[in-house]
């Protein structure tokens, strides 16, 4: 049984269409849930306030820019954690040592 310590983390790109297509799921996906699931939160909170002080004459994306500016702030956190993680897994295995 491999652990999950040696386990090959998911590949950054996968992470990075993951997080382009909802608002935390990029960092879901690499087993950071909480802030993912704060991170869509926030982007719904934000949203519908946006949403709700704004007028009907702004555009769509207008009314929701706040939850739009979360959502674009967690795309490249959960690539950047994505590709730390990638590179030391990969560090690790060309060495032959574990890291620590």
């Amino acid at each position: 049984m491999i652990s999950a310590a040696k386990r090959q983390p998911l590949n950054p790109n996968l992470v990075l269409c993951l997080a382009i297509l909802a608002p935390g799921a990029g960092h879901v996906a690499i087993g950071e849930t909480q802030r993912g699931l704060r991170f869509a939160f926030f982007t719904l909170l934000l949203a519908a306030l946006t949403w709700h002080f704004s007028t009907p004459a702004q555009s769509v994306i207008g009314r929701a820019a706040a939850g739009l500016f979360v959502w674009a702030l967690s795309i490249p956190d959960a690539y950047k954690l994505a590709r730390i993680r990638y590179e030391i897994w990969k560090k690790r295995t060309t060495d032959g040592r574990e890291f620590r």
